[in-house]
Order: structure tokens, then C-alpha cells, then sequence
């Protein structure tokens, strides 16, 4: 008990100390972060030359690259995929690679592994490696357990989870080239039970939908090494850049689309879809491929009893195909900046034909306006996929139908040609999405677009206990993972626009995108880069955005009219700070000087827009006074902040009126 008795007391006094330390700070001050927060991974890519301050790829950058030859087969009856591959790693990195990772994402259909928010429609074996050979040596795939001092040896480890590991006898060097082959085979899961993206793969047996389908190689950089984190279902990938020859064996009469450009045509099409393919280019109308009466062997395809598909794919970082008894198959073109015409697809179910009656105009403008807005799309195709995924990208495949056409779409730019880490850093994926769906959104209905409004509503989530920081990995993100992962990063382009401007922002975005294409930018390059472009020190922009959750909550205590000067005091009750902007709206013509370290626009006749910088703040305070740099008798109206781009919990205190 005296044990117990002396701890609450060295509690207490711990306790009254820290709530005198917290009375001892003035609530007019605030510690101003001014740098980013540099994390083990990003300084040891800075030592090792690879990324610097710049923003863009170091001297010595690397990326490891995985090409793979696929064969498999679908059998509808069983709903099961039987598969053998062949994976060529080119280990490009400085390191000898004494274990290799695998990701057998479909392991997420069993029973025993950990999950996210998603729901398999079905549970199954997931996927059953049955064979495995590293440069032609057999690898154990049921090794004892493992002892202390164990000799090196080929083994496999952890299976049946969603990252597997093989243990090398015979290390990688730096800079070779290693084979693996690998047997497997996976069920794909159907019904009604399925909740959240790719859990569910299949109509019954009549439309089969893989993804995340093969055994993958994890990806290596030169931030953390190989990625590890699980596959937990909402968070998506990280994938390495590489060649795909994939061959696909199905019931003749079944349609089969996929990533990649068909190599044999005359192998499975009927000289009839031979014949209208060709004219795809010449035109803007939809071309019927194949019809809903144009129904089995030697109708939608080639007469026969399995019929064998070949894709091949460059510089692409994954491989998602459909295939389905009833298809309709039907393309138009599209127009690329820069390129010229490529093919649009569309593949669906008859029953399902009126989520497609606009899914080719909305695919064809976003490929169009984001290959102005960015960069020219890079791959010689794209393809709608119908199915029970109707909102999932891959390069030159999108899932979907007319609903998220122009979200998928955009997806070809990140994460399908600028590779970011969809696992940890989705705010570089999905949020950039999201912004630049509001441009193109915007574009489609002939008016300018506005991102007023949207970094001020972020003060009123500002602060929830459920939202992650965007730099806490997406994979773990939780309840708060679609507003972390999809919906803050307008928010913050927002704000970023509210002070550099808006088309600074997509100026720089653009340069971006085509220093980082087909590499894997981190955060730290994004921020570097842009700053960088800019011309301006964001850094504590970044922090606050991007490291914390606080809000600047800004507002106008009062104003002071006399001897012919305003003084307005201005405060701001958050822990981000940001400039001040004040909307004057007067009568009569102004009179007097110009101040310094402010920027003045004549917006209208009878409105000044006047902006502090943020730097006014750096000394720590929450409340500061300001004089208008001019004769103000005539001041009719003060807003702060009157294009509503910072984040603040309540708008109604920003504005002064006579």
C-alpha cells in the first residue's frame, strides 16, 4: 500500500507541474513549425545520392524492374485460375539481395489473415503456390522451423499471408539478373457478400473479373528496402515498372480484354471483329466489335474449344484482365495530344448496356484533357471493363463504367505512369485524383473551374480524432482512411492555390509529372519539387498539412477607424498559420501609401485585395494588428480570407462591416 501511496503522489506532483507549465503559456502564442520532418528512409536516400533537396531523381537513383511471362488458364466451372509464370528481377539497386518478397494479394480471401474494412464475397484457399524455382533450383515451400544458427537455404515462408518471403542460399548480386517460376493456382470469389473494392471477382461463372491474380514480386527502392506492409484491402499498391507476356487460355466463345496490346488476333477473333477493329481509328462513333446476338464459338470468337489470348505490355506496373461469355465489345478513338488517335474499348453484359451509353464520351474527354493537363497518356490503348468492380485502375484498364470513367481514367497518370506508394502515401494517388477530377469536371461543362471554399472546409473536420495524418500510412489509416486518402488533398491544393495561385500550382504539377514519370516519387520529392518550382519556402505549409492535423481558424476581433487609419486585429486560434488575406470594399477613391511586404490588387472599382505573408506569424503570435496602408474613412466592408481557402472552423467572424 506505502508502494502505492508514494506513486499517486509522484503522479500528482507530475501532474500539477505539467498543468503549470501549460497555465505559463500565453494563449496568444504558438510555436510555428517551420521545416519537414525528415524520416530514417528519406535520409538515407539522401546519403545515398538517390533523392536530394531538388525534388528530382539523384544522382544515383535506381529502380528495380520485374518482367514476367504468364500462362494460365481459367476453368468457369470451378471458378479457379491454374497459372505458371516466369519473373525476371533486375536487380538494379547498390544491394545483394539475400531474400526476395513476394505478394499473393488473393490470400486475402482466407479465413486466417488480417483485413481492413473489406469483405471477401466468398472465402476460399486463396492462393496455392505449388511450385517454385529461383535461377532452376527448387525452392522448399514447407520448411521445418527455423533454428538458431540454420545454414542459409532456398526456402519459402508465410504462404498463406499476403506477403511471403524466400529465403536465398545464393544471394542477388547488385546490379544481376535472377528467374523466378512459379505454379500456382487461385479461385476467384463471387456473390452477394462482397464489400469494398476487389473483393469481389466474378457474375457467378459467367464473368470473371481477376485482379491482384498472379504472385507478384514486392517492391524494392531505395527508401525502406523491400515494402512489406500487408495487404489489408482498402489501401492499394506499390508495384515495380516491367514488360508483361501474359497468355490467357479460355472457353472458345468467351471475349477476354485485358492491359496490353492483343498479339494474336487472328488466333480468337472472327474475320468479321478483324474487320471492324480496323476501322476503330477512322472515326468518332462506337464500333460494335462483337454484338449481343454475335453469341459463342465461331460467333464472338474463333470456333474451337479453348481458345488462347496474348497480351503483351511495356513499362507497366501490373496486369488486370476480364473475359465473359456475353460480352459486348464495343470501341470508338480518342485523340492524344501530341500523338494522335488510340483505341477506346468497352466490354459488358447486355443487362448492364445503360452504364455504358456514356462511358465513351466521359473516357474519351478525360483522356484527352489530362494528357493536356499533364502529360500526353503514354500506353497504346485503354479498355472498360464491366463487372462487379466498377471502380478499380490498372494501366491501360479501368473497371468500370460511365459512373467513376473519368476517376479511373485518371489513375493512368498516378499511380500507372508516375509511381507512387499507394500503400503508405494514397493522398499521392487518390488525392491527386480527386483534384484533378474537379478541373476536368469543370472543363466537361464549359466553365472555369473553382477551388474556392474547399481548404477553408477542412477546419470543420479539422481536429477528429478518427483522421490520420496523411503521412501515417494509408494501410493503416483505419475508419479515417477515405477522407485521408481521397478527399484532403483538394483541401490542401486549395490553400496551396490561395497562396502561390492556382495555375502556378497545375504549372508545377505538370513539370512534376514529367520529371517523375515511370520513376517512384516520395513525398519528400513532391514537396522539394514544388517548393523548388514555385519559388517560395513551403516547408511549413508541408508540415502542417501533411504531418498534423490542425487548421489555422482565422478571424477579425476588430477594427480600430481613427486618424484616418484602420487598424484591423486579425487572430488566429489554430496551430497552422497562414497569410492574411483582407477583401476592402470602399467608397469614393483611396488615398495614400504603399506599404512594404504586402501585396495590393485592384480587384474592382470599389475592392482592394490586400495579403500579409505568412511570415508575419513566424514570431509565434495567435493575434496581430495591422494597418491598412491607406487613407480608410471611406471603408465600408473587411473579409478575411474571402476566398475561403484556409481551413477555419467558423467563417462567420471573418467578416467587418461599418
Amino acid at each position: 500500500m506505502k508502494k502505492i501511496l508514494l506513486l499517486l503522489t509522484f503522479c500528482s506532483s507530475v501532474a500539477l507541474a505539467q498543468q503549470k507549465q501549460r497555465s505559463s503559456l500565453s494563449p496568444d502564442s504558438r510555436a510555428i513549425r517551420r521545416d519537414v520532418p525528415m524520416t530514417n528512409s528519406i535520409l538515407k536516400a539522401f546519403e545515398a545520392g538517390t533523392r536530394d533537396f531538388s525534388g528530382t531523381p539523384g544522382a544515383n537513383y535506381w529502380q528495380m524492374e520485374t518482367d514476367f511471362v504468364i500462362q494460365a488458364s481459367l476453368d468457369p466451372s470451378t471458378q479457379t485460375i491454374t497459372g505458371t509464370e516466369t519473373i525476371k528481377v533486375h536487380n538494379n539497386s547498390p544491394d545483394e539481395l539475400d531474400v526476395v518478397v513476394l505478394r499473393l494479394d488473393h490470400n486475402i480471401f482466407r479465413a486466417d489473415v488480417p483485413r481492413g474494412s473489406s469483405t471477401p464475397a466468398e472465402q476460399t484457399e486463396g492462393m496455392i503456390v505449388t511450385r517454385i524455382t529461383v535461377n532452376g533450383e527448387a525452392v522448399n515451400l514447407n520448411p521445418p522451423r527455423p533454428r538458431r544458427n540454420d545454414p542459409p537455404s532456398l526456402k519459402a515462408m508465410n504462404l498463406t499471408k499476403t506477403v511471403a518471403y524466400i529465403s536465398l542460399e545464393k544471394p542477388i548480386a547488385a546490379g544481376a539478373t535472377a528467374e523466378l517460376e512459379i505454379d500456382w493456382n487461385t479461385k476467384l470469389p463471387g456473390g452477394d457478400n462482397g464489400r469494398g473494392h476487389r473483393m469481389t471477382q466474378r457474375f457467378d461463372s459467367t464473368l470473371f473479373q481477376p485482379t491482384q491474380w498472379f504472385p507478384r514480386l514486392a517492391k524494392y527502392d531505395d527508401l525502406r528496402g523491400w515494402e512489406t506492409s500487408e495487404y489489408l484491402g482498402p489501401a492499394e499498391f506499390f508495384n515495380n515498372f516491367g514488360r508483361f507476356d501474359v497468355s490467357l487460355t479460355v472457353p472458345a466463345g468467351w471475349i477476354v480484354s485485358g492491359i496490353g496490346v492483343l498479339q494474336n488476333p487472328e488466333e480468337v477473333l472472327t474475320p468479321t471483329a478483324i474487320e471492324r477493329l480496323s476501322g476503330v481509328l477512322d472515326t468518332d462513333e462506337e464500333v460494335t466489335i462483337v454484338s449481343e446476338e454475335e453469341k459463342g464459338p465461331g460467333k464472338s470468337t474463333l470456333a474451337g474449344d479453348m481458345l488462347t489470348w496474348r497480351f503483351v505490355a511495356d513499362r507497366v506496373n501490373d496486369f488486370a484482365w476480364a473475359t465473359s461469355d456475353r460480352f459486348i465489345w464495343k470501341a470508338t478513338r480518342a485523340n492524344i495530344p501530341g500523338k494522335g488517335f488510340i483505341p477506346l474499348h468497352m466490354v459488358f453484359i447486355p443487362e448492364r448496356a445503360k452504364y455504358f451509353e456514356e462511358a465513351a464520351a466521359i473516357s474519351r474527354h478525360a483522356l484527352e484533357f489530362y494528357s493536356d493537363l499533364w502529360a500526353p497518356y503514354p500506353f497504346p490503348q485503354l479498355t472498360m471493363q464491366d463487372g462487379p468492380s466498377a471502380g478499380m485502375e490498372y494501366p491501360m484498364v479501368i473497371n468500370s463504367n460511365q459512373g467513376a470513367a473519368d476517376h479511373e481514367v485518371a489513375h493512368q497518370w498516378w499511380p500507372m505512369m508516375v509511381g507512387t506508394n499507394e500503400t503508405r502515401y494514397g493522398w499521392m494517388d487518390e488525392g491527386f485524383n480527386q483534384y484533378m477530377n474537379i478541373l476536368s469536371a469543370a472543363d466537361s461543362n464549359n466553365e472555369p473551374y473553382n477551388l474556392d471554399g474547399r481548404g477553408q472546409s477542412y477546419g470543420r473536420m479539422s481536429g477528429s480524432e478518427d483522421e490520420a495524418p496523411l503521412m501515417w500510412a494509408s494501410n493503416d489509416a483505419g475508419s479515417g482512411y477515405g477522407f485521408q486518402t481521397y478527399l484532403k488533398t483538394p483541401l490542401m491544393l486549395s490553400m496551396l492555390g490561395g497562396i502561390v495561385g492556382d495555375e502556378q500550382v497545375i504549372a508545377a504539377m505538370k513539370k512534376y509529372t514529367d520529371t517523375w514519370a515511370f520513376k517512384h516519387p516520395s513525398p519528400w520529392d513532391y514537396m522539394f519539387f514544388m517548393q523548388n518550382e514555385l519559388g517560395e519556402n513551403l516547408e511549413w505549409f508541408w508540415y502542417y498539412w501533411l504531418f498534423t492535423t490542425e487548421s489555422v481558424d482565422g478571424s477579425i476581433q476588430k477594427v480600430d477607424l481613427k486618424d484616418d487609419q484602420a487598424v484591423v486585429t486579425v487572430r488566429q486560434d489554430g496551430q497552422m498559420p497562414s497569410p492574411v488575406v483582407l477583401e476592402v470594399e470602399y467608397e469614393g477613391e483611396l488615398q495614400g501609401g504603399v506599404a512594404t511586404n504586402i501585396q495590393m490588387e485592384q480587384t474592382s472599382q470599389t475592392t482592394m485585395l490586400i495579403t500579409y505573408p505568412v511570415d508575419i506569424w513566424f514570431g509565434g503570435e495567435k493575434e496581430i494588428e495591422l494597418v491598412l496602408p491607406f487613407r480608410t474613412s471611406q471603408i465600408k466592408k473587411i473579409t478575411l480570407d474571402p476566398h475561403r481557402r484556409f481551413p477555419d472552423k467558423d467563417a462567420s467572424d471573418n467578416v467587418w462591416e461599418k
